[in-house]
C-alpha cells in the first residue's frame, strides 16, 4: 500500500520515540530539569527546592 511521505515521517517519528526506554526518558527529563532550574532568568513558578537535612 502506498503512503504519503507524511504519513511515512510520522510513523519513522513514533518508532524512534516508542524505542526509548522509560529509564533514560526519566534520564533525559532529569537533566533538562537541572538545567531549567539553573536558568535564573526562568518565567513562570519556580520549582520548590527540599531543604538538604
Amino acid at each position: 500500500m502506498k503512503h504519503s511521505t507524511e504519513y511515512e515521517a510520522f510513523t519513522k517519528l513514533v518508532d524512534r520515540v516508542l524505542t526509548v526506554s522509560h529509564e533514560e526518558m526519566k534520564h533525559r527529563e532529569a537533566e533538562y530539569r537541572k538545567r531549567a532550574d539553573a536558568n535564573p532568568r526562568k518565567r513562570g513558578p519556580k520549582r520548590k527546592v527540599k531543604p538538604s537535612a
